[in-house]
């Protein structure tokens, strides 16, 4: 494993997708730049997709992450919105493989989990706790740039480490130094 990756995290949408990127050094985070592709003036969606495409070959040929992170499309009552999501999503995919970049997907309830530690945790939450975690001074105006950083951040802390602020740690180490804690 690389000592140091860069991930780039999508939300994706067809109104607006949301993406952020993070360096990661060890269990070190640190922000690159988060922000949104705004479609909700485009009225057809194959060319909302093709936008979805050509923005996210973009981040990655001016970034170079070695890794994405996508929040896949939640099951909800609506199946136009499923489908409109899904193929979102899958131009966005579509555009990493053509860099040769893997792709993770992740629940929206495992990346709200992963940040808040509550997979009901409301956008806003998941934002502050973002900004807590990465030094961010400024709430962004639209918080699908702060999901497409949580999707990153989600994929960033999945390798077992935890940064507690003394020193590195792993999920082995917190159960062998809180056997009082486990039932």
């Amino acid at each position: 494993m690389k000592e140091e990756k860069i991930i780039l995290g999508i939300d994706p949408g067809t109104r607006v997708m949301g993406y952020g990127l993070i360096k990661k050094k060890g269990s070190e985070f640190e922000m690159i730049m988060m922000d949104v592709l705004i479609m909700n003036k485009i009225n057809d969606p194959y060319i909302k997709l093709q936008k979805i495409f050509q923005k996210t070959l973009a981040i990655i040929d001016q970034y170079n992450p070695d890794e994405v992170a996508l929040e896949a499309p939640f099951f909800g009552k609506n199946v136009q919105s499923m489908l409109k999501l899904g193929r979102a999503q899958g131009v966005a995919m579509a555009a990493a493989l053509e860099r040769d970049i893997p792709v993770t997907e992740y629940a929206p309830l495992k990346i709200k989990k992963a940040i808040t530690g509550r997979g009901t945790a409301s956008k806003e939450q998941v934002a502050a706790m973002l900004m807590q975690m990465l030094n961010i001074k400024e709430m962004p105006k639209y918080l699908d740039a702060t999901d497409g950083l949580a999707a990153a951040m989600c994929h960033g802390l999945q390798n077992g480490e935890i940064n507690t602020g003394k020193g590195k740690s792993t999920w082995e180490s917190f159960v062998k130094n809180n056997q009082d804690r486990i039932g």
